[in-house]
């Protein structure tokens, strides 16, 4: 599989569960599909500028960094859309993002991280992404733009 399909699983996995180590991402990953090692996962972490934070029982799981204005992270974000997303429609004010199994979190990732203007909020599924907007025109405004990022 893809390296920009493994990234976006591994964003979507450490939204939905806690994963406190490389292995647990590693195992998780091989159940999905992917072929890969702890050295690749490594590097994906890296790239993808996953970081451990503390949990509520004082252990440390993985998360997503904050946006820094990094360019190239924005990109990868964008990458990970283009690769989940195979759909964007708009029903009044709410656009509709369908995505491939299990990539409803890495889309919801990428469009929060976007900031698109008259989103009031975002809501991910398993291969569904609603964001509600404020107006129509919104709607239409934010469907157009994340259908021009669609391969």
């Amino acid at each position: 599989m893809k390296k920009a399909q493994r990234h976006a699983a591994i964003l979507d996995l450490i939204q939905r569960k806690t994963i406190r180590t490389q292995e647990e991402l590693l195992d998780e990953l091989k159940a999905l599909g992917f072929d890969t090692t702890q050295a690749t996962v490594s590097r994906d972490i890296r790239d993808l500028k996953i970081i451990k934070t503390t949990e509520g029982s004082g252990g440390y799981q993985y998360a997503v960094a904050a946006p820094s204005g990094d360019g190239d992270f924005a990109s990868k974000l964008k990458t990970i859309f283009s690769e989940a997303v195979y759909r964007v429609d708009c029903a009044c004010n709410i656009v509709v993002l369908k995505t491939y199994a299990g990539m409803g979190s890495a889309a919801g990732v990428a469009v929060d991280s976007m900031h698109l203007e008259g989103v009031v909020g975002t809501l991910s599924g398993d291969d569904t992404m609603f964001i509600a907007a404020r107006t129509y025109e919104d709607a239409a405004n934010i469907c157009a733009v994340l259908s021009g990022l669609l391969k």
